[in-house]
């Protein structure tokens, strides 16, 4: 019995074991590994490789609000004639959030969106290992809607790879990762749903933009868009209001451009076609075959210019630029505001009743053009010294029948305020198509608005 007994132990101790074993094999210890390795989607090993790189940016202004002393104190004209200012203004901190991404790791560079940026007199940017650095402004431009920041006393940064926009392919997959509502580093998918796509906003459109259904709400503005390759082929802008599933993003190859310019010059060149025009009347969409007012009816067509070598006629329908159909000539503007020097930009045309594609490459809007541009369509010959100074007036020309001579200096023109040639040259570009300009000049020391009707 005892021998029973002793090889009876000796089976039961085998049979533990193996159970045991077969156990262990099958439990969470040995299977983590092996489900961890089939959850390491191409997702996740982007958002891995790029996250480390966006940045959480938090954007400090001071603004002055007055006490609320009932509704008399809030009209001006009752306090003026009170003869009191009212409460005394008090300063409030606002903030707001956004998104960015380091472009540039040794140097410390950020790029964002300008809106994310704009009127903020102290930034700091949260970089996912928890640090929190101050940011300075090296530029912004927000016809573009891009701004470059630096991280101060950052040292050796990670920073993201950048893809290439012009070879995304619609339908593939596409990486959102930003600051939405304050939520630091969250990440949504969805897929690319169109390219060369426009948004339109007040006072023109932005152009040739991404269109994604990846989820993109406020605070994710200036965050990145990635592919399943982990490279930033986009900067997240904006979503389509009122809509759901529709979001738009710069191409991270115009973005570059901008950021090149930025940090080279400053300031982005204007591209121009060297064309004006107006706005369409019934009449004239009748002509066209229209069935309601659309589009820039081309007037004058500069000689040797792009709109001339694509082959753009006076009496010409501009209906649509990059892609973007255009209501009027404000949206044209706002098109070719948003185009870069250089990159092919398709037209569609009417002549009569043909319809016409057409391709122009947009040419540098320079202190040449400007200058050429303000004396043939103004009648107004600048120098820069102490502000913008009127050098000479064209008889007969919108400044003369204005009443301007040389000597009066040009305080503003439109919204555009002068006190150097980079601000002359971009007040002649904006104000080029009006027909109304309004214009603040200062003689003898005294200045006044007046207004200049441009034929």
């Amino acid at each position: 019995m005892g021998r029973i007994a002793l090889w009876a132990i000796r089976l039961f101790a085998c049979f533990f074991l193996v159970i045991s074993l077969f156990l262990a094999a099958s439990g969470p210890s040995a299977a983590a590994p092996t489900g961890r390795e089939l959850r390491q989607t191409p997702v996740v090993a982007a958002v891995a490789a790029v996250a480390p790189a966006v940045v959480n940016i938090t954007s400090a202004r001071t603004v002055e609000r007055r006490g609320n002393r009932g509704p008399f104190f809030e009209d001006e004209l009752f306090r003026q004639f009170l003869g009191q200012g009212g409460p005394a203004p008090r300063q409030q901190t606002q903030e707001s959030l956004g998104s960015g991404v380091i472009i540039d790791g040794k140097a410390g560079l950020v790029l964002t969106n300008a809106h994310v940026i704009a009127g903020g007199t102290s930034i700091k940017a949260r970089l996912q290992d928890g640090r929190v650095l101050s940011a300075s402004l090296v530029g912004a431009d927000p016809d573009f809607d891009v701004a470059v920041l630096h991280l101060d006393d950052g040292g050796d940064l990670p920073q993201a790879a950048m893809g290439d926009s012009a070879d995304i392919m619609i339908g593939e997959t596409a990486i959102a990762i930003g600051n939405p509502f304050g939520y630091t580093h969250t990440v949504t998918t969805g897929v690319i749903s169109a390219v060369g796509r426009s948004l339109k906003h007040e006072g023109g459109a932005y152009a040739d933009l991404i269109q994604t259904d990846t989820a993109i709400n406020p605070g994710n503005s200036g965050g990145p868009l990635v592919n399943l390759a982990g490279q930033v082929i986009g900067i997240n802008m904006a979503i389509q209001a009122g809509a759901e599933g529709i979001g738009f993003a710069i191409p991270i190859n115009k973005a570059r451009r901008v950021v090149a310019e930025l940090m080279h010059g400053g300031r982005v060149t204007p591209a121009w076609l060297g064309v004006t025009g107006q706005d369409v009347d019934v009449r004239a969409a009748r002509y066209f075959g229209l069935t309601r007012p659309k589009g820039m009816l081309v007037t004058e067509v500069a000689p040797g210019t792009p709109a001339e070598k694509a082959g753009l006629r006076p009496g010409d329908l501009v209906t649509a630029v990059g892609g973007t159909e255009l209501d009027d000539k404000d949206q044209f503007r706002g098109a070719l505001a948003t185009s870069t020097v250089g990159e092919p930009l398709a037209l569609t045309v009417r002549r009569g009743e043909t319809e016409l594609k057409l391709s122009a490459a947009p040419a540098a809007f320079d202190e040449r053009e400007a200058a050429a541009l303000a004396a043939s369509r103004w009648g107004l010959t600048v120098g820069f010294g102490r502000g913008v100074a009127v050098s000479a007036v064209t008889p007969g020309s919108p400044a003369a029948r204005l009443g301007l001579k040389p000597g009066d200096v040009l305080v503003q023109i439109g919204g555009e305020k002068l006190t150097s040639q980079a601000e002359f040259i971009r007040a002649v570009y904006v104000n080029r198509l009006n027909r109304t300009i309004l214009v603040m000049i200062e003689r003898g020391g005294r200045g006044y608005y007046a207004r200049m009707g441009v034929e």
